[in-house]
């Protein structure tokens, strides 16, 4: 009866290939991809062919370069609902193909923002990344900021700099910087794209409005 439980708690993590000959694009969103979705496992490909001597069906999302996708509509066409194509630029056929489309060359901040709002579209009833982070990777719980540190970070991910937050919240400059310290330290988050990563998954604010 215990092994019965056991086997049906165990939750099977999702997996995402990432497609792309050029490596650095590969680690870089690899990285991105991990703090977004850490429940999932990520791997990486640098051609088509080895995602074929993989299971190349076994993924929940495909995030592949427009040449490979191009090279091989044969296989992903029929899976363009779980493809994002890696583009360099949006095309105007691009946007008029129905197909995803993530444009890689822009600031991190710019690109985490456009993955949360394709994770939102592809999943409207929420992030399923929240709900099943296991215990040891679980994001700092929302009980350790207070209703004002929450306040100064949705105007943080919102891009606002600490004197216009001082403006918006009537608080002095000095304690819009008190309350970035303390969200700091009780986060372990430094990075503006961190912290945004932090707000959109804990319900403080929507990936369409950062």
């Amino acid at each position: 009866m215990k092994q019965m439980e056991s086997s049906h708690s165990t939750k099977i993590k999702p997996e995402i290939a990432i497609i792309d000959s050029n490596t650095l694009s590969c680690m870089g969103l690899k990285n991105i991809l991990e703090r977004i979705i850490p429940m999932a496992v990520i791997r990486t490909f640098c051609s088509f062919e080895q995602l074929i001597d993989d299971t190349p069906d076994y993924y929940f999302h495909y995030f592949v370069s427009a040449q490979i996708y191009f090279e091989h509509t044969h296989f992903f066409a029929p899976r363009k609902h779980k493809s994002i194509i890696l583009a360099t630029g949006i095309s105007p056929q691009l946007k008029i193909s129905g197909l995803h489309v993530l444009n890689i060359c822009q600031p991190e901040e710019a690109l985490i923002k456009e993955i949360l709002l394709l994770n939102r579209s592809a999943h409207e009833k929420g992030y399923p990344i929240k709900e099943e982070v296991s215990a040891t990777q679980q994001m700092p719980p929302v009980s350790e900021l207070t209703p004002r540190e929450r306040e100064v970070l949705i105007l943080l991910v919102q891009g606002y700099i600490n004197k216009e937050i001082a403006d918006k919240l009537y608080i002095s400059l000095t304690t819009v910087i008190s309350h970035r310290k303390n969200i700091t330290e009780k986060l372990g988050i430094k990075s503006i794209s961190g912290l945004t990563i932090y707000a959109v998954m804990n319900g403080f604010i929507d990936a369409d409005r950062i």
